[in-house]
């Protein structure tokens, strides 16, 4: 508003001064004035159909209305269009389109700002296109009426004219009443919450306050004098006020939208992903007890089919499919947790029972390659806290893949050697190492990816799920060479200093 202000100062001490020639610029600014209200209009009616408040409708209207009755405004101004052909307009034709134009904005952005400060009741939604409709009518049907009506009956308009260049006290009546109203409104707007609309309703308000007395007062209503263009110009500052903030807030909103809908994609695509790896995890687990039941079966079939049958060896292959019956269950619960808030119940664990249990199960997985296994476990390791259900397949599954990472290798001594130590940052670290192929080092950066895999048959789920437990759990894992072959396997978990005893491990 200050640069209004000083604007108004500047020109002020000029602004009867005549400027001969300047109505060819007219049909320029008519044009522009046209264009930046009606799109102002239509956006604000976009605005009505997402918000459905009344008062941004009649807004949308009053924009509308005075773009619409800026057309005969132009062509009835004297000495702009008689080239065309035009039948002449009467001396009070355009000074009476111009005052209907006026007060009829005047009016309508008053009621905006009363009926927004009462906080109107919003219209229903399925009767928002219908309400537009009748909006874009009713103001096309008043506007063409009044400006017919107007030119149609010249000697019955109000004497607002002099002469072609100078107004009446007629004319100075009707600016005080028009200054009145701009006046009434902008109390309205400074009084009530502010949105950002109505701080730039605000501005205009005040802008098209300064037209009107620039145009009929301080500049004597004198046509084409340098008032009455500084007038124009605050008149065109204002149309193009709330055209801008519309475009901007449409623009910023356009923009979020779009980060809504790529953000929207992301979460759908790795809610999609979780769940291909949660069922890829089960499958990749699962697989191993249900291995274990069907070897055990088939090893108690032939006990069966003996003669006599062998009941005792019997009861012991079904006990190990019970036992691994139970195993699957625990580990569909480990993987679950994984995936869910909140996760499971953590106790104190001795991470050495917990390595010597699962590597006592993995001895006739390790037969079948050739591997021979050594442990070198740490004496009086911190307990550490966690579920052991989950910890025993983190174990399972490093011990199973350096197992295949070994098949088919002749001529050095296949080991797998497993040790465990307490660490000085306060850790219990374990190392898994290999005498394998070992890890290339471009396939490292990939490992622990989801579904990256380098065996022909694999899930590429394993190493993920190893490390999204101990991650869980506050641990890490890594890999590094094993001079002169394979690769070394490494997990940490913070130890549990002060917790209870450890928990015995069942075999």
């Amino acid at each position: 508003m200050a640069s209004l202000l000083f604007g108004l100062a500047l020109a002020a001490p000029h602004a009867q001064t005549p400027l001969a020639g300047s109505e060819v610029l007219l049909p320029a600014y008519a044009a522009a004035l046209v264009v930046i209200e009606l799109v102002t209009g239509a956006l604000l009616l976009a605005l009505f159909s997402v918000h459905r408040i009344l008062a941004v409708m009649l807004l949308a209207a009053a924009y509308l209305f005075s773009g619409l009755m800026a057309v005969p405004w132009a062509l009835t101004f004297p000495g702009v269009f008689d080239a065309m052909g035009l039948p002449p307009a009467g001396p009070q034709t355009t000074a009476s389109i111009a005052a209907v134009r006026r007060l009829g904005f005047a009016l309508l952005l008053l009621t905006y700002a009363v009926l927004a400060c009462r906080q109107t009741r919003r219209a229903a939604p399925r009767y928002s296109g219908m309400v537009i409709a009748a909006c874009i009518l009713a103001v096309f049907a008043a506007a063409a009426g009044l400006a017919v009506l107007i030119i149609r009956n010249d000697a019955l308009l109000p004497r607002f004219m002099m002469d072609a260049a100078t107004i009446t006290v007629n004319w100075t009546y009707f600016a005080v009443l028009v200054a009145a109203v701009y006046a009434a409104t902008l109390a309205i707007l400074l009084l009530r919450g502010w949105s950002v609309l109505d701080l730039w309703l605000t501005v205009v308000t005040f802008s098209l306050l300064i037209d009107i007395l620039m145009l009929s007062f301080i500049s004597e209503g004198l046509r084409l004098s340098l008032g009455w263009w500084a007038g124009r110009l605050y008149g065109l500052v204002a149309a193009m006020v709330v055209l801008l903030v519309l475009l901007a807030q449409t623009t910023a909103l356009s923009a979020q939208l779009t980060r809504a809908v790529a953000a929207e994609r992301r979460a759908r695509e790795a809610r999609l992903l979780s769940m291909q790896a949660l069922s890829a995890s089960i499958a990749h687990e699962v697989n191993q007890p249900l291995a274990s039941m069907v070897t055990n079966a088939d090893a108690g079939l032939r006990w069966l089919a003996r003669n006599p049958p062998d009941l005792a060896e019997t009861r012991a292959a079904l006990e190990r499919i019970g036992r691994e019956g139970l195993r699957a269950g625990r580990i569909i619960d480990g993987i679950r947790a994984i995936f869910r808030k909140g996760g499971q119940e953590r106790a104190a664990l001795d991470l050495n029972r917990l390595l010597q249990a699962v590597l006592t199960r993995c001895e006739a997985e390790a037969r079948p390659h050739g591997v021979t296994l050594e442990l070198r476990l740490g004496e009086r390791l911190p307990p550490v806290s966690g579920s052991a259900a989950q910890l025993e397949q983190v174990v399972s599954n490093l011990a199973t893949n350096a197992f295949e990472a070994m098949s088919g290798i002749k001529g050095r001594p296949l080991v797998l050697r497993i040790t465990s130590h307490a660490a000085p940052e306060g850790e219990v670290q374990v190392s898994f190492a290999d005498t394998g192929h070992g890890v290339a080092e471009e396939q490292r950066r990939h490992i622990f990816e989801p579904f990256f895999t380098t065996k022909p048959e694999g899930t590429g789920m394993g190493l993920m799920y190893c490390q999204s437990i101990l991650e869980a759990h506050g641990g890490r894992l890594w890999v590094e060479d094993n001079v002169p072959h394979g690769a070394i396997f490494h997990f940490a978990l913070p130890a549990a200093p002060g917790a209870a005893a450890p928990r015995d491990i069942a075999a």
